[in-house]
């Protein structure tokens, strides 16, 4: 099929490669040259395993471009672009969704689909459908569920597809089944419903993680003041088929660009139809959440007696590992409070120094853990990348002084640490 994708993010780019990956003939758009470029070059300009081979293997079937006519042959577009937090508010932004739909309605009529896929507030899609339809095309909202670090292989083998269509539209269901005819034909569930139920599948998906994360972080808070485990807690309730183990790992909390924002724009708009009081919890989800930051802090705060000239190496700027994203990232932010009290933050990570860097330019970054530790008086770790959790405590023992690790993602091995001769803090940990 000929598929177009607007807005070529970290959403659009991935989903612009998986689609020519499973045979279609795709162009992506948008409005910014370098971005195309980087791509065109088969070049991802953001971290993403797996991205940049697919990039390179385009057969012909993928282009980008910055001319929105190069659309016309196209019959499916699909709508990637950002939905950020307004400024100075909670709100979802969506004047990227609202242009993105007006450049294309020149360019659209009969037998177009128009699919979104960005995360908006509930409502958006009809909004959109009464733009798209006097010109004969259909809206779908398709929202996505990509995971950084796995987002190919979730565009490629995803856990589930929803289609948000108008009731009886039966061709934008069949031109869909056939856009996604490879992960439909290896047994990947489809729902097809309204447009509301389709945008709320997605914030309500993260609404529920980031409780479940809060909720196990909460637990560790009751943890450190009674000399609990929170990681053995973790694993008893987990077993629980009805809890599940996943997204019960306690530690400094969520970031990135979806959890974050995603909850605060669902509160935002329940408060908009006058459901705001459903939402309330979320208000608690996010305050633990970046409680745990500030616990991070303390702790180093509590242990030197205060940290003007004290060197901390922190280990990991990413909000996750395989990623260099730090958009609202717990480990950038700690970090940049820990330099604000008078420290020297060493600070590395295998993909996310750069990216750091522009916005956080007075953190000193160090291109290996040996140059991070060199001199330091604490250790702490804030991303949980395999290079960290195999680090062999007796070898980094021998690269500095400190003696104080904190463990931020509790993903260390406390005994093996506290063998070699560390001082060993986890989070809700004894």
């Amino acid at each position: 099929m000929r598929i177009s994708v607007i807005g070529c993010g970290y959403l659009g780019a991935v989903h612009a490669a998986c689609m020519a990956e499973l045979g279609h003939d795709v162009v992506g758009i948008d409005v910014d040259a370098a971005k195309i470029a980087e791509l065109a070059a088969g070049r991802s300009p953001f971290f993403e395993p797996g991205l940049d081979e697919l990039l390179g293997a385009k057969d012909g079937r993928l282009r980008f471009s910055t001319d929105i006519s190069e659309i016309e042959q196209a019959r499916v577009h699909f709508i990637a672009v950002g939905t950020p937090q307004v400024a100075g508010g909670h709100a979802a932004d969506l004047r990227y969704v609202d242009a993105a739909v007006t450049a294309l309605l020149p360019h659209i009529g009969p037998g177009h689909l128009v699919v979104g896929k960005s995360t908006v507030p509930v409502g958006t899609a009809a909004r959109l459908a009464e733009l798209v339809e006097p010109t004969g095309a259909q809206l779908v909202w398709n929202p996505e569920f990509l995971r950084e670090g796995f987002a190919v292989s979730d565009t490629l083998s995803p856990d589930r597809l929803v289609y948000g269509v108008r009731p009886g539209d039966d061709r934008a269901t069949e031109v869909l089944d056939l856009v996604y005819a490879r992960p439909l034909e290896s047994g990947t569930p489809r729902i097809v419903t309204d447009y509301a139920t389709a945008e709320l599948v997605k914030v309500s998906a993260n609404a529920f993680l980031a409780t479940k994360i809060s909720f196990i972080n909460a637990m560790a808070e009751i943890a450190e003041v009674t000399g609990a485990d929170i990681t053995t807690l973790a694993d008893a309730i987990g077993f629980d088929a009805r809890i599940g183990r996943r997204f019960l790992n306690a530690g400094v909390g969520f970031g990135g660009g979806c959890l974050p924002k995603d909850i605060r724009a669902f509160q935002a708009r329940a408060a908009e139809l006058g459901v705001g009081q459903a939402l309330d919890f979320l208000d608690d989800v996010d305050q633990i959440n970046l409680r745990r930051r500030q616990r991070v802090v303390d702790l180093l705060e509590q242990h030197f007696e205060g940290l003007a000239g004290r060197t901390v190496a922190v280990l990991g700027l990413a909000f996750k590992p395989d990623s260099d994203d730090v958009r609202d990232s717990p480990a950038l932010d700690i970090a940049q409070r820990v330099a604000a009290l008078g420290a020297t933050v060493q600070a590395t990570d295998p993909e996310a120094i750069e990216t750091a860097r522009r916005s956080q330019p007075q953190l000193d970054y160090r291109a290996t853990v040996d140059e991070a530790v060199a001199g330091a008086d604490a250790i702490v770790v804030l991303t949980e990348w395999r290079q960290f959790r195999e680090l062999d405590p007796a070898v980094v023992a021998e690269r500095t002084s400190a003696r104080l690790v904190i463990d931020g993602r509790n993903c260390l091995d406390p005994g093996a640490w506290r063998q070699a001769g560390f001082t060993y803090v986890g989070l809700g940990r004894p």
